[in-house]
Formats: structure tokens, sequence, C-alpha cells
């Protein structure tokens, strides 16, 4: 990897404007790993003017979807011939293991790819009856210049969601990633241009969100802006979006619980449950953090996951035999270490992890032990706040409907898990859960193929599948009148 990485914007490798840059850390160690030129303002600017000459001059949104699909495909190809080093950046970058980026991050992003590929030639208009002499339809176009704003733990999975699906219907996008892990999404414009995408069509400018994310969001020559992150600054994001009439799609946060019924197979469930809760270090929108559990079952699933728990190997994320590796950054750290003494002083019994690792190796990192809490008050921080960290409740109920109704306690909508060996109350349940995703027997299970929305404070709109697809076209209608005889209203 380089030591310093610039802003890619109309296909050319740019420093900021002012001179500015940050610098990236190394979660595993806190020194630093690369530095980035800071986008000011002037910079969105740049990217913004490039995206829209590119969308009102360029090839692009006049290429056959078939033309487009053969690049975006090549992106996907080139992307897994270079997984390894993309895995190793991204690992080093955020501080995920790098089993997870060599088996989820990179070939999903690359999946991703493929999939709107494969289906943009599907989408089309229709052809409307409208009677004799009336001939009607419709026509998708693309938006015209997205601005996307993408989170930190999932770097270019996240990014590569809207990106993959704006361009495939011909749109041009202008990228702001976090700050605190942008390198990925940077070296993706290396292969923009390898693979043949014509200048300012994906355009990558990297800053601080007060800074290059705010110039974006006020930014009047977008046509939508589509963000990932937490839900209060969602509520920004949907403000700018407001002023001037303009979509918005927003993935924001969640507290997805995982309801785990008396029939459920236990090993399967406690399995299950560790991966729902504990991937990429819980740094999950729609992670397991409430476990709701019949009662007459709890003390044996929660022996087992406890007892899962303290088997998952914490250490640097580099290591293959690494299962968890450290938080982002210092500052997440501590937010996590705040909500477990705010579990503590709520009266909740912390039955493991929670403090940091002894392993001398691990000092100077952001690491911190997987934690469950057990007989956690619902109206307590750690049942009902997003953690954004390895820290899980659990809450035991006695019937059904009371399973449910704590589900749906929530402000959050995003995802919910049900563990039962019944499929017929597993529908039924599913029917009740206020959330976009409902999984059976698994939890943060996702594919590109298939839509993911969040419900209530959890977001607006979608990503992936074919309504991720829609969400970056617009309907025009036409009709036109073609009988003999003249219409003749007024005679």
């Amino acid at each position: 990897m380089k030591n310093y990485y610039q802003l890619f914007i109309d296909n050319a490798w740019v420093d900021a404007s002012d001179g500015g840059r940050f610098k990236t850390i190394n979660p595993n160690n806190g020194e630093v790993l690369a530095e980035v030129a800071q986008g000011t303002a002037a910079d969105v600017d740049k990217a913004v003017k490039a995206a829209r000459k590119a969308f009102e001059e360029g090839p692009w949104p006049r290429m056959d979807s078939a033309s487009r699909a053969r690049v975006i495909r090549k992106i996907a190809d080139i992307l897994m011939e270079r997984l390894e080093e993309f895995a190793t950046v991204e690992t080093l970058d955020v501080g995920k293991p790098i089993i997870e980026s060599k088996a989820f991050d990179i070939p999903m992003t690359a999946g991703c790819f493929e999939y709107y590929a494969n289906i943009i030639a599907s989408v089309s208009g229709e052809s409307i009856p409208g009677g004799d002499g009336v001939v009607d339809y419709t026509i998708k176009e693309p938006l015209g210049v997205i601005g996307a704003i993408a989170p930190w733990n999932f770097p270019l999975a996240q990014a590569v969601r809207k990106i993959a699906p704006a361009i495939a219907a011909g749109n041009t996008v202008v990228l702001k990633p976090s700050s605190l892990a942008p390198l990925t999404s940077i070296m993706l414009g290396e292969i923009c241009i390898a693979a043949g995408l014509p200048p300012g069509v994906v355009n990558v400018v990297a800053g601080t969100g007060s800074g290059a994310g705010e110039a974006l969001l006020n930014h009047p020559g977008l046509d939508k802006v589509s963000f990932t992150g937490s839900t209060d600054v969602g509520k920004n994001v949907l403000q700018h979006s407001a002023k001037v009439i303009r979509p918005a799609t927003l993935e924001l946060g969640g507290k997805s619980p995982g309801i785990v019924l008396a029939d459920a197979d236990i090993d399967r469930a406690v399995k299950g449950v560790l991966f729902g809760a504990f991937l990429n270090q819980a740094e999950c929108c729609c992670g397991l953090t409430r476990v709701l559990i019949d009662r007459k079952i709890r003390n044996t699933f929660t022996s087992k996951l406890v007892e899962g728990t303290k088997a998952i190997r914490v250490g640097i994320s580099t290591d293959e035999k690494t299962q968890m590796g450290p938080m982002v950054s210092r500052a997440q750290l501590d937010i996590v270490k705040n909500y477990i003494q705010k579990g503590l002083d709520s009266g909740a019994k912390l039955l493991c992890g929670g403090k940091a690792p002894e392993d001398p190796k691990l000092k100077n990192g952001y690491f911190i032990e997987p934690a469950i809490f057990d007989e956690v008050d619902p109206k307590s921080a750690i049942y009902r706040e997003e953690i954004f960290g390895p820290v899980i409740c659990i809450t035991a109920f006695d019937t059904e409907d009371q399973l449910v109704a704590a589900a749906n306690d929530t402000t959050y909508g995003l995802a919910a898990s049900i563990w039962t060996e019944d499929f017929r109350t597993a529908h039924t349940l599913a029917r009740k859960i206020k959330a976009g995703t409902i999984w059976f027997n698994i939890h943060n299970f996702l594919m590109a193929q298939a839509p993911y929305c969040g419900w209530k404070h959890s977001g607006m709109g979608g990503e992936l599948g074919k309504e991720g697809l829609e969400m970056y076209m617009k309907t025009k209608n036409v009709l036109a009148y073609i009988d003999k005889t003249p219409f003749n209203w007024y005679g």
C-alpha cells in the first residue's frame, strides 16, 4: 500500500485544493497507516462539475445497457484479481479480521457489481393500455449526479452498494468515504480507469464530515443523495435534501433483536447468534444486539452462549487465526467502554468480557473482549441505544406475544431474526415484526440480489436487489395520440 492517497476526480489523481492532508490510523496499534488528501468544498465542487459534465455530455448515460454492463463486469473481475491487496488494506484501515475481508467484504463487493451488470438490461418501461388511437408507454431514465456518503464499518462494500446500481442505471457519482477508513474506496478509482469507465462517472473525495461531507450535502448540482450512517446524521442529510426537494436514500442505525423460541435448536441458535452479534467486531448496523429468549431455555442457552463468546479469538486483524479485531478508533473504543459501564450501573449482570485483552501484543490497539449482559432492563441504555460494538443483552420473556412486543419496542427497524424449528411459527411472527429484514435461524446474511431496507428510524428507501437499482432511476410517461380522427374537444 502507499504512504499517501490523493483524491480521484475526473479519472485523475489530484491533491486537495489547499494541499491539506489527514492521517488514517491502524487500529491494531494506533500508528499512522497512511496520509490522505483532505478534500475541501472546492474539491467537492470540482468533482460534482466533472460528474455533471460526464452525465450531460459524456458517453456513459448514452451507452446501451449491455455496453455499460461489460465495463461494470470488468470492474468486478479486476477487483477479484486484486482480492488479497484490497482485503489487506481494508483489514488494516478498519481493523476487521483478514478472514472476513477475504471471505465477505471483497467478494461481496465484486458480486454487487456483477449483479447490477446482469440485471440492468432487464429493467425497462412498460406499455400501458390506452384504448384505440392511444399509445402509452413508460421509460426508465437515470436521475443524474448522485452524492454518495459511505460509512467506515464496511467501507468498500457500503460504497459500492451505492456506486454499482447508480452507474448501472447510467448515473454519475461523487463518493465521500469515511475519514476513518477511506483507502479502499480511493483505490477503487484505479480499477475504474483500468476497466475503461469514462472520466467523471465515479469520483472520490475524501475528507471530514464537516468539510467535504457538508459541502457535498449543500451542493446544488446533485440530483440525489444516498447516505449510510447514524440516525442523527441521517436526519441532517434529510433536512439538506428537503431544502431543495431532492430525493435521499438513508440506511441508518439499528438495534436488531434475535428472538429465540423454546423449540429452537439451541446449539444452532448459539452459533448463529455469535455470528449475528460479533461479526466485524459488532460494528454492523443490522447486528444482533438484543437476545430476546423464552425463559424456559434461558439458562441452557445463556451458558452455551457465554462459552462460545469466551472462545472467540481477539487479536491482530491481519492474523489469519484472529476472529475479532480492534474497534475502528480510540473514540469508538471509548464509546463501547462507556456503554459497558452504563450497563453495570443499570444493574445488568455482566457474564463475560467487557475488558481489554491481557495479551501484551494488543496493548496499543483498540481492543476489547466481547461482552454479554444478562438480566437487562428494557429501559436501560444498553438495551435501547445503538452501541456499535461487541456488547449484547439477554432478556427473558414468558410468551411469544411478549417476545414480539419486545422486538418492536424500539425506534429502529432494520432487521430481526427468529430462532425456531417451526417454519409456520417463524412465518407468522415475521409478519408481526416491524423491520425491513427478517431472518430465520440466521443473522447478518445479505445478498446483492435481495433488498435491504430500513423501517422507522433505520432509514428511508432501500439498497441492494432490484429495489436498490430503482432508487437511482426515474420514470417518464410518454403518451401519443395516433387516431386518424383529430382530437377536437371544442368542435
